[in-house]
């Protein structure tokens, strides 16, 4: 609510004024304060340096709140969900971006890597004395990112990793991201042998992914060789193809990913825009046709009320590319509108575990 300047009253703001957050929550500099207290925060991670075709998604966190800012048109109530991600139990906030270097691609990851664990590792604003599901049963907020390229996922994993130990994954993609670095880049540096193709590969060897319980959705991509699904499958994966909605439809992809990461133990939830086909989202780093609809995206995730989601991000999305109509930054911000209708539905941390979807959030309401 705004003070209109000469007759003493007050006005709403509208959903095209005002500094953009994501869906328009409360801004606090949360890696610059421990004052705030919250359940679910958003962190931007403006890194693309990790790309192999199209840079820009250092401006993904920027055009994905952008692109948020019809989210909570009329109240922000979600109808499929049935549940209000945006006036539950839960705080939520927008924390902003972590401050990364365009310079050093080692240490950007690293800022990643602590920014990202400063604000996981805190006690959430509800819940907070309850045993949990992180390590020594603590009870942990959820960090949702913004990214940023898909190289990012990396130092996330590593973070939750320290948090939980080693975590499940579903990815949704159109590519794999598990070729060796010699496969994928050359690898003629460390550094280089690191990107947005290479992170699953490294997030295997250095121990950060529970093996077997892990999932890739929307695949789609063309492969150096059939040999890449054998890497895939020693990274611990299982693959759901995008073509498989023509034959077991929707629901069976939804099948395919509960029964693969189950609803008993965390799991980190990752969405690279160009799951969805480039009429639906063309601003991203690697496009590639024959994708899913941004309706059958959203639909899917709807589908994975229960799974117990401890963080997200939502990568490659690259503002420069989009349509004046912003079409994949409000896609974008839709997508991540049901990823906190499911942590709202799910409840607080402390309840997880139980194998029980909580429809009122499960927690005590604020």
């Amino acid at each position: 609510m705004n003070r209109i300047p000469g007759d003493g009253g007050t006005q709403a703001d509208s959903v095209f004024s005002g500094i953009s957050t994501f869906g328009r929550l409360p801004y606090y500099p949360c890696l610059s304060s421990t004052d705030a207290r919250y359940d679910i925060a958003f962190l931007g991670a403006p890194f693309d340096t990790g790309t192999s075709y199209r840079p820009g998604a250092r401006f993904g966190p920027t055009g994905i709140r952008q692109g948020s800012r019809k989210v909570r048109f009329s109240g922000g109530y979600n109808v499929p969900l049935d549940a209000n991600p945006f006036n539950s139990w839960a705080t939520v906030l927008d924390c902003g971006d972590i401050p990364v270097t365009s310079y050093d691609n080692a240490y950007a990851l690293k800022q990643i890597e602590l920014g990202h664990y400063e604000l996981l590792s805190r006690p959430p604003a509800t819940s907070a004395h309850l045993p949990g599901p992180a390590k020594h049963a603590k009870t942990l907020p959820r960090v949702i990112t913004l990214g940023g390229d898909h190289t990012i996922t990396l130092p996330l994993l590593r973070s939750v990793t320290a948090a939980y130990g080693p975590i499940s994954v579903v990815h949704f993609d159109s590519h794999l991201d598990t070729w060796r670095p010699k496969v994928f880049g050359g690898a003629p540096t460390e550094q280089a042998a690191i990107n947005h193709g290479t992170y699953f590969y490294h997030a295997h060897e250095q121990g950060l992914l529970a093996n077997d319980t892990n999932i890739h959705a929307g695949i789609r991509t063309t492969l150096s060789g059939l040999s890449d699904y054998d890497n895939d499958g020693y990274c611990g994966f299982e693959i759901v193809e995008a073509r498989e909605i023509d034959t077991i439809g929707v629901d069976g992809i939804i099948k395919k990913i509960r029964e693969r990461v189950g609803t008993e133990r965390p799991v980190y939830l990752s969405i690279d825009i160009d799951t969805l086909d480039p009429a639906f989202a063309p601003a991203t780093g690697t496009p590639e046709t024959g994708g899913w609809t941004t309706r059958e995206l959203r639909t899917i995730i709807r589908g994975l009320q229960g799974i117990n989601f401890v963080a997200a991000d939502i990568v490659e999305v690259a503002p420069a590319y989009d349509t004046n109509a912003e079409l994949t930054t409000m896609a974008a911000a839709d997508v991540l509108f049901e990823v906190m209708g499911l942590m709202v539905k799910r409840g607080p941390m402390s309840v997880m575990g139980d194998g029980k979807t909580r429809g009122d959030g499960g927690g005590e309401r604020k």
